[in-house]
């Protein structure tokens, strides 16, 4: 598999915009499943290292978001629960207990699409109350690929 990573921008958005709509497969996943259609998918050193849909209805599971359920397989996947540079994409805000779990999963990055009304806002919420240094690099919600990709994604009305 071919790393990823380039040092240009345009790469950078284009790779953006890449693993964000793998979030959005995940997502139409979870709607076939009868689930809340969210997805998420985490990325370490260009590669795809874990991904999931929303599954609490399915496993009577209130902490099974995409969110949880990506990090959780991505863990699996590489071996530890520490994803030290890895970002994870996922296609609403995230809530508060998401946006703890990617804290203690080392999450350097993480992007998400804009905020939907009634839903998410966690992420806007905690994050700004929390020491900077959590992340290595500033959460992307509601920016860069978020509003290139905003009219493909899934039209979910609470």
């Amino acid at each position: 598999m071919y790393n990823l990573r380039m040092p240009t921008d345009e790469f950078a958005a284009a790779s953006d915009e890449l693993w964000m709509e793998r979030a959005l497969v995940q997502a139409r996943e979870g709607l076939r499943a009868g689930e809340v259609p969210v997805g998420a998918v985490v990325v370490l050193e260009g590669k795809l290292v874990g991904g999931g849909f929303n599954q609490p209805v399915s496993s009577h599971d209130p902490t099974a978001h995409a969110e949880i359920v990506a990090l959780r397989a991505a863990g699996m996947s590489v071996g530890n629960y520490r994803l030290t540079g890895a970002t994870l994409y996922v296609t609403i805000e995230p809530c508060q207990m998401c946006v703890g779990a990617m804290i203690h999963a080392r999450i350097a990055r993480p992007v998400a699409q804009p905020p939907h009304r009634g839903t998410g806002r966690g992420a806007r919420r905690a994050v700004p109350r929390l020491d900077p240094g959590l992340f290595s690099r500033p959460p992307d919600a509601g920016r860069g690929v978020a509003g290139t990709i905003e009219g493909r994604a899934l039209a979910w009305q609470p």
